[in-house]
């Protein structure tokens, strides 16, 4: 990566810069030599040719194609969706080529200050969850959620929390399943100390059947009302919130081993500068992670598209690739299935920052997942099972897939942006900057600022620094924004009739 003050160049076969601030026309750069005259004006994140790019020929940047000029392009003009398209298109067909790995594991006795429950499992807050089967009792359940919260909150009582969604009844097939597998992964999830499952009594969701789809659960910790068959709703609530809290206060935080931390990679509102500092700095994290025996997880399927073999070449087995093939091949179809375009440009937003086509934003997306061997795949709704780096399959909607990355077992959501969303997961949800500007215009936001990467920051320091705050974050030293200012939502995938 080669970067003056002004521009950068990501890698040295790319035959475009990216702007390190706006440009006008006529304003002059020297690149290797050469004197460069912008012919149209440039904002920061966008790209600018350094050299003469015929039609049909390959946009480079990362060291990879990411489109192929539409028409003629000069040295000094800005490259954008008016001169570039995608080079993708439909379903492929992958083969199995494993790349050869140098990833080492480290010795270490590093810890973190977590909750170890009952089953073994580890959670890093002591919170309370009311979890609603079905969408007609959101309110009900905010009333519940609510009043313990005032009435519990600290004294070891980390927040009173309800996550309310829209389903549980109407749904059918799939739709209904994937309902039931996000809210009982909640349920199972070790953040919570404790869970009030509310249902209402005539939904397709209705309690008996969830339980079928919950599995095993620890009595103490998990307590049902179904609301139609109570006098007051309300007061059966909070009696069964009383017996909650007691058995929530008798867990206290002690060292656990950092590899027992999970963590799940996310970016959303992506800018030019995504995949050269927020991604890569998750990238850093995810590998030292790992290293000490930790798990991330990494959805987002759909933003894989022309970045996906860079993740097949490093499937620790071929059963591995296989599924790996499956979720994107799958995921394509899906589109296919609702008369989509597979590869529809990124959002305006992402545009506006300087992503041009969907092979430029997932070359940068896959960035987060570092250099580490890929270990599992899973299913939306799916659980993490093994340590390392594992997929999940899920869609770019940041609310669906943060909530997905929460429901599979992970402790934190570590969320790049470079346009900036207030929205949090069930989990804290620590959202990185792309950009100065950014982190310091919207600190009740941004948590950690990744933009110090083309300021002249040493990388491996500023990985180090993050590694140890998302250590003291996991022990509750500290808290993410969207913790102290209560942005904690979840939002469940829907692809089917709604009766």
């Amino acid at each position: 990566m080669t970067a003056v003050a002004d521009y950068l160049q990501v890698h040295t076969e790319d035959n475009v810069i990216v702007a390190l601030k706006n440009y006008e026309t006529g304003d002059r750069i020297s690149f290797q030599n050469q004197d460069i005259t912008l012919r149209e004006s440039v904002e920061t994140g966008h790209k600018i040719a350094i050299r003469p790019i015929e039609k049909g020929e390959n946009i480079i940047k990362y060291g990879y194609p990411i489109g192929q000029a539409t028409n003629r392009i000069s040295i000094g003009d800005w490259v954008h969706t008016h001169n570039v398209g995608t080079n993708l298109s439909g379903t492929l067909t992958y083969e199995y080529k494993p790349k050869s790995l140098s990833f080492q594991p480290l010795q270490t006795d590093r810890t973190f200050q977590g909750y170890v429950r009952a089953n073994g499992d580890v959670g890093i807050r002591n919170e309370i969850w009311v979890i609603n089967t079905v969408g007609c009792i959101n309110k009900t359940c905010e009333t519940v959620a609510k009043t313990a919260n005032d009435m519990y909150k600290g004294d070891n009582i980390d927040g009173v929390y309800h996550y309310p969604h829209l389903f549980g009844c109407s749904q059918l097939g799939d739709d209904l399943h994937n309902t039931q597998k996000i809210l009982s992964n909640l349920v199972h999830h070790p953040n919570a100390a404790a869970i009030l499952v509310m249902g209402l009594g005539c939904e397709n969701n209705y309690i008996e059947f969830f339980k079928q789809v919950l599995g095993d659960y620890d009595e103490k910790r998990v307590h049902f009302i179904e609301v139609q068959q109570v006098d007051d709703e309300i007061e059966e609530g909070l009696d069964a919130m009383e017996e909650l809290v007691a058995y929530a206060k008798t867990f206290k935080r002690q060292p656990v081993p950092i590899s027992k931390l999970k963590v799940g990679l996310k970016c959303g509102g992506s800018d030019g500068f995504s995949g050269i500092t927020g991604n890569p700095l998750l990238g850093a994290f995810s590998d030292k992670l790992i290293a000490h025996g930790g798990s991330t997880i990494l959805t987002e399927t759909p933003e894989l598209f022309g970045a996906e073999q860079i993740l097949m070449e490093r499937a620790q087995d071929e059963g591995v690739f296989r599924q790996v093939v499956d979720m994107v091949n799958g995921f394509k179809e899906y589109f296919i299935k609702h008369d989509q375009n597979v590869y529809e440009n990124p959002s305006p937003g992402n545009k506006k920052g300087g992503i041009t086509t969907l092979e430029e934003k997932s070359l940068g997306n896959v960035q987060k997942g570092g250099f580490a061997p890929v270990v599992d795949v899973l299913d939306y709704g799916g659980r993490m099972k093994e340590a390392g780096l594992t997929l999940l399959e899920g869609p770019g909607n940041d609310l669906v897939s943060v909530t997905a990355l929460a429901a599979s077992g992970a402790h934190i959501v570590l969320f790049t942006t470079g346009r900036g969303t207030p929205f949090g997961g069930p989990v804290p949800t620590v959202k990185i900057s792309t950009n100065t500007a950014l982190y310091n215009k919207k600190r009740r936001w941004i948590d950690f600022n990744a933009g110090q990467l083309v300021e002249g920051k040493d990388k491996d320091e500023l990985t180090d620094e993050f590694f140890d705050y998302i250590v003291a974050l996991a022990s509750g030293d500290v808290q993410a924004n969207n913790e102290k200012y209560g942005f904690k939502e979840i939002s469940i995938f829907k692809d089917g009739v709604i009766l």
